[in-house]
């Protein structure tokens, strides 16, 4: 049997994804063809919401792809509906203290780990079928939370130390925004904030992540020791290859 995502994350490996911001199981299914590791359904500012969910999933998992979502907010029954769908994990966006990203992470896991609702009959678990533990159910859940202002930086060591996070993440917009420099993916102010997370994250055994809106930029964070990496989003790419078929005359 391969390996499941959080496995991959855990034993170091570099993987890249994309946001789904579309809401649209068929361009799910284009994006899970293409050759990624994971996708991501954005539930914060995508295009799509809950009801949509389900088919994304399907598309990843008829190509064996892992699909996991991003919450708008970190509600216990929220993330557990998430969960309960068949998202392989949950991306927190705006979390800025450890005692929040505690709070956040225990809605993902059972009893006594956590407090997720238990409820063995939904399609995460096969309707009843998968014969699962709640501890072999727990612990194949990616916990990714985002890093995107400055107290989250002020305790990201704090952060990078809660037991059960796999992923840290930084969303370069907010986080550039936060620091004073929007948009200056080149300020060394960025740069520094980049390096702390990788650090923080070596120190700590957790991945770091990225959304990287430019793919051609993409080889310069894994360099810069990114593990986890978005290559934009479905949006970004379709807009992308128009402008570039445009181009073409």
């Amino acid at each position: 049997m391969s390996p499941s995502l959080v496995q991959r994350v855990r034993h170091g490996e570099y993987l890249r994804g994309t946001f789904l911001n579309l809401g649209s199981a068929l361009v799910a299914e284009v994006c899970a063809l293409s050759g990624f590791d994971w996708l991501l359904v954005d539930l914060e500012h995508g295009a799509g919401g809950e009801e949509g969910l389900v088919g994304q999933l399907l598309a990843g998992a008829a190509h064996g792809l892992p699909v996991i979502a991003r919450t708008e907010a970190p509600e216990r029954i929220r993330v557990g509906h998430l969960l309960d769908l068949g998202a392989k994990g949950v991306m927190f966006p705006r979390l800025e203290t450890p005692e929040e990203v505690r709070a956040a992470l225990a809605h993902l896991w059972y009893p006594p780990r956590g407090d997720r609702g238990i409820a063995g009959y939904n399609r995460a678990r096969q309707f009843g079928g998968d014969g699962l533990t709640a501890d072999e159910v727990n612990d194949d859940i990616l916990a990714v939370v985002q890093v995107e202002s400055v107290a989250a930086l002020e305790n990201l060591d704090e952060i990078a130390a809660v037991g059960g996070l796999d992923v840290l993440f930084i969303g370069p917009a907010d986080l550039s925004a936060a620091l004073g420099v929007a948009g200056q993916l080149e300020h060394a102010l960025f740069h520094d904030a980049l390096d702390k997370v990788v650090a923080a994250c070596a120190k700590n055994h957790v991945a770091p992540g990225i959304m990287v809106g430019d793919p051609n930029q993409v080889p310069a964070y894994r360099d810069r020791g990114f593990r986890f990496v978005s290559v934009a989003s479905d949006s970004s790419l379709l807009r992308g290859a128009v402008l570039d078929a445009l181009r073409i005359d």
